[in-house]
């Protein structure tokens, strides 16, 4: 009997070739895709290191070993990686043994004309869970020295500084980590109704990541709806403010500063989305406007979830002329029309600030202010335009019918 039909030992080496060209590519696909998430791990989790040759003689597990960029020359067990504001003796041990090192940290850029403000801040963060660091616009520091506590804090000093030019300077990511938390607050917050353990218990409880205590608006300046106070309520999220006086927010209203936003007097950050807001504080714009709406980028995920106001453990801002002034109602309702990315300051980037004399400086202060503002709005939209790995992770997806 005749037959068509291949022998089968031919059929499959046929099939085998014909098959080789894929598998060829698959494999390609594989390394190379390897190679990006080896490389993203260890950018995402070791940080920025670098392959260092390692000598014949040592075992092989050394040949790919990852080390931090400046360590390459030093064996492992030498390198310090973190580093924390404990102050260390000159000689002997600690005079006070600690049982433990805090845990998180307070930053306030202060002056010495609100000394007993910042005097009952500071008494309201016990120095076993809190470093504290006082920023000293004024350059006086001797003026604080007859404080209990003036000691056992860090003084930094530096002439008409605002409280993020000091962050940005003294609070890197790598400095302060440490730290699970990190408080950024104004000199003029009266705290006679809040508790910094009993605000940390709630914030890890709900998973905040950014959060603010909430303002008392029966005794303070405030400047948005969403930071108010609820009376009766531990923690919220969002504001509904149908008919002013600010931006309108309504049930479904997903931006700031309807919901995923704070005020810049009283932040408090997790250590993982600090990392992220130090990287957005521009080191030339030290007054910071316009970064309170984009740190739902530092998130660590949904903004309207894990950006929150506790309002349990609550502040009163007492706006007062600080260098330079407090910004006021009417200036802040200002800074929410010109805070959309669609809308620019007018002759922003040309305002000329003549000599002014002293009483005129708070004005010259804000109006500087809103020119920093213009530029950081600009530099996120040209950061935009020019990234085109970016992909905005906030973008609500089109509706589809």
């Amino acid at each position: 009997m005749v037959t068509d039909k291949m022998p089968e030992p031919k059929r499959k080496r046929s099939f085998m070739w014909s098959c080789l060209p894929s598998a060829i590519l698959l494999s390609a696909v594989f390394f190379i895709g390897s190679a990006f998430l080896v490389t993203d791990y260890k950018e995402r989790f070791l940080g920025a290191c670098n392959l260092y040759p390692i000598k014949a003689t040592k075992s092989k597990t050394c040949e790919y070993e990852c080390r931090p960029n400046g360590t390459e020359t030093l064996p492992r067990g030498i390198v310090s990686r973190t580093t924390d504001m404990e102050m260390r003796p000159l000689s002997g041990p600690p005079k006070k043994k600690k049982l433990k090192s805090p845990m998180n940290l307070l930053g306030i850029a202060v002056g010495i004309k609100q000394k007993q403000n910042v005097n009952e801040i500071v008494k309201k963060f016990p120095l076993t869970d809190f470093a504290v660091m006082l920023f000293h616009y004024d350059g006086n520091v001797n003026g604080w020295r007859d404080l209990e506590w003036s000691n056992s804090v860090v003084h930094v000093s530096a002439i008409n500084q605002t409280k993020w030019w000091f962050a940005k300077r003294f609070l890197h990511p790598d400095v302060v980590a440490q730290y699970d938390y990190i408080f950024l607050w104004d000199e003029d917050l009266g705290v006679e109704n809040f508790h910094a353990g009993r605000y940390l218990s709630i914030v890890k409880e709900e998973g905040l990541q950014i959060s603010q205590p909430a303002i008392d608006a029966e005794k303070s300046e405030v400047h948005y709806k969403l930071t108010e106070r609820e009376i009766s309520s531990k923690v919220h999220r969002r504001a509904i403010n149908l008919h002013g006086p600010g931006r309108r927010c309504y049930e479904n209203s997903m931006e700031p500063p309807c919901t995923g936003f704070v005020e810049m007097m009283a932040p408090v950050f997790s250590r993982v989305s600090w990392r992220c807001a130090w990287h957005m504080i521009q080191n030339d714009l030290v007054h910071a406007w316009g970064l309170d709406f984009q740190l739902g980028y530092c998130a660590q995920g949904n903004r309207t979830t894990n950006i929150g106001i506790v309002d349990s453990e609550y502040l009163i801002h007492l706006g007062l002329p600080t260098l330079g002034g407090s910004s006021g109602t009417k200036i802040n309702d200002e800074v929410e029309k010109q805070s959309s990315p669609d809308k620019i300051l007018p002759n922003a980037g040309k305002t000329e600030i003549s000599a002014v004399e002293p009483s005129d400086e708070r004005n010259a202060v804000r109006r500087e202010s809103f020119i920093e503002l213009d530029d950081f709005k600009n530099r996120w939209k040209k950061a935009v335009r020019e990234d085109e790995c970016w992909v905005d992770p906030l973008q609500t997806p089109p509706q589809q019918n």
